[in-house]
């Protein structure tokens, strides 16, 4: 589980729609349930309140209402980070 906070950037969908929007964490209610600042593709921004983070762990999102989840990029990968980047030293060259 990713542990949401203020700030962090996560995909928006709306019901019935596949391509997600950028948003931000405005508020952190629990680990699944957060407030978020939704950007459309013009760049204009609506609040939504008490929306469902889906967590990396969860096997599908939910159906008929609005959903929010981590970007790709964010799942942590077999390098145990958050990025996917591994420790300095680590690499081979």
């Amino acid at each position: 589980m990713i542990e949401p906070t203020v700030g962090r950037v996560v995909h928006f969908f709306d019901v019935g729609d596949d391509v997600p929007c950028a948003a931000i964490i405005a508020h952190v209610w629990n680990d699944r349930l957060v407030n978020l600042a939704v950007f459309d593709e013009n760049g204009d921004c609506d609040g939504w309140k008490s929306v469902v983070l889906c967590q990396p762990e969860d096997m599908t999102r939910p159906g008929g209402i609005p959903f929010c989840e981590w970007m790709p990029y964010q799942v942590k990968k077999d390098t145990g980070s958050e990025s996917g980047e591994k420790a300095i030293g680590t690499q081979a060259i």
